[in-house]
């Protein structure tokens, strides 16, 4: 597995990152722990957490991930894991974060607390990467980096970055560091994948221009490239009771996901695919490690065959033809997540 630094920091990851957002919903504790030493066998060191999880956020389960992940830990040398988790943020209308009884602001106080409880459930001293899950863009970004920067002062964690970040936030992040001598954000963790090419855009050159690396979410699209909606919503899908019993927000974001544009692309991915003897999920994985400002590309698994699937991709690299092939299908669906293709920021 490569190694690739995370921004400017001095932590060096796996290119392929363990997710864990199933961990304590679609996947029970032996099942995630098999799926972390699959990871760790095949030579993936970064797992990645948040205080919320498992998805979806419910009062009752806030925090069993980071507790389940937390006792597979104890099980292997803690400097040979880097562990990387979040404290929530507002959410942004996605979800009603039910943490610290409804109250998610990320003031000093809140983000203390917050990362207290994660190292407890962690079972560690120190956290490697801690994350912003969502901005709050209404907090001076110099008061939010200088709680983030105490943290770090104290030991209790090495680095910090941030997730669903727009291209302003974070160069206005980056400017209220350099201004006010704080941390910097050293990665971004944000949705990118082969339906949601939005990052080669804008947010590349922030991270290329000013060292600060993509942690991508999502590579399949929410299980779409793998074409296992391309004939209607499958059973278990995660999508599929969103759009069958979803309240207005859960529809909303199944149809980004699920819609004709969608499907088309993952029906298209599949012959290239095919032809040059892979899997979809091992091409998508393999493109955006492919990316230079890529660091660490996180997956997710609900089985142990499923992450085997994504592991393929550790050794695909895919040649110029290949990669004129997929572009040929951006130009031609461009951003499919959008209705009318436009590569909103």
């Amino acid at each position: 597995m490569e190694q690739r630094r995370l921004g400017g920091s001095g932590i060096s990851v796996s290119d392929i990152c363990m997710g864990t957002m199933t961990f304590g919903s679609q996947c029970d504790e032996r099942l995630s722990h098999a799926i972390c030493d699959r990871a760790y066998d095949a030579g993936i060191d970064f797992f990645d957490a948040a205080e919320i999880y498992p998805v979806p956020p419910q009062a009752e389960t806030v925090g069993l991930t980071e507790e389940i992940f937390g006792r597979w830990l104890k099980t292997k040398p803690r400097e040979s894991v880097i562990v990387a988790t979040k404290v929530t943020g507002p959410g942004h209308g996605w979800f009603t974060p039910p943490v610290r009884h409804g109250k998610t602001a990320i003031d000093r106080r809140q983000v203390f607390q917050a990362c207290e409880a994660s190292l407890d459930r962690l079972g560690t001293d120190y956290i490697d990467l801690y994350q912003i899950h969502w901005p709050d863009h209404g907090l001076p970004y110099e008061e939010v980096l200088g709680i983030l920067t105490e943290l770090r002062e104290e030991g209790l964690v090495r680095t910090i970055g941030c997730s669903n970040e727009t291209c302003w936030g974070l160069m206005k992040s980056l400017w209220a560091a350099d201004l006010h001598e704080v941390d910097r954000y050293q990665t971004v963790q944000n949705n990118f994948s082969l339906i949601n090419r939005r990052c080669e855009s804008e947010l590349a050159q922030v991270c290329r221009r000013e060292g600060v690396s993509l942690l991508p979410y999502s590579p399949l699209g929410g299980g779409v490239l793998t074409g296992k909606y391309n004939d209607g919503p499958p059973e278990g899908g995660r999508f599929t009771e969103y759009l069958q019993n979803g309240g207005e927000r859960q529809l909303k974001m199944a149809r980004r996901f699920v819609n004709e544009r969608t499907i088309e692309t993952a029906r298209r991915l599949g012959e290239i695919a095919q032809s040059i003897g892979t899997t979809v999920t091992a091409l998508a994985v393999a493109w955006s490690r492919q990316h230079d400002f890529v660091a660490s590309t996180i997956i997710g698994a609900t089985t142990v065959d499923q992450l085997d699937e994504s592991l393929a991709a550790k050794d695909l690299i895919l040649d110029d033809e290949t990669l004129a092939r997929i572009d040929e299908i951006d130009f031609e669906i461009p951003n499919p997540m959008t209705e009318d293709g436009l590569r909103r920021l």
